[in-house]
């Protein structure tokens, strides 16, 4: 359950800091209001993940994941210049979450190792 919540808190971050670029420097009401509804739902999401998901791995993968969508958002959707460097960086942090999670499940199968040869 604790995955799932993190994969909701990513997607609610990514719809808030859309609404930013839509409220337009908050002139618009309803992007305006859905960026503190959305960072709201954001926040406690990722707080409920931490039962379970280590705050550095959930906090990496959140930002990371968050973070990668939005430049492809901006990218595809709000037509922004691409160059090199922004791929290049955008397939660093992809590489970075996976390394994160890589890192997190062999944790887990080391220390259920352990636990069991007691």
């Amino acid at each position: 359950m604790s995955w799932f919540y993190l994969i909701l808190g990513i997607c609610a971050e990514i719809i808030g800091t859309t609404s930013m670029k839509l409220s337009q420097g908050f002139t618009k009401l309803f992007p305006s209001i859905a960026i503190f509804v959305f960072y709201g739902l954001s926040l406690t999401l990722v707080t409920l993940s931490l039962k379970k998901i280590d705050i550095s791995v959930a906090y990496a993968i959140w930002s990371g994941i968050g973070t990668a969508t939005i430049a492809m958002v901006g990218l595809f959707y709000f037509k922004e210049h691409i160059s090199l460097l922004k791929v290049c960086s955008i397939i660093l942090i992809i590489l970075g979450v996976v390394g994160l999670n890589i890192a997190e499940t062999t944790h887990e199968s080391k220390a259920k190792t352990e636990y069991l040869n007691r």
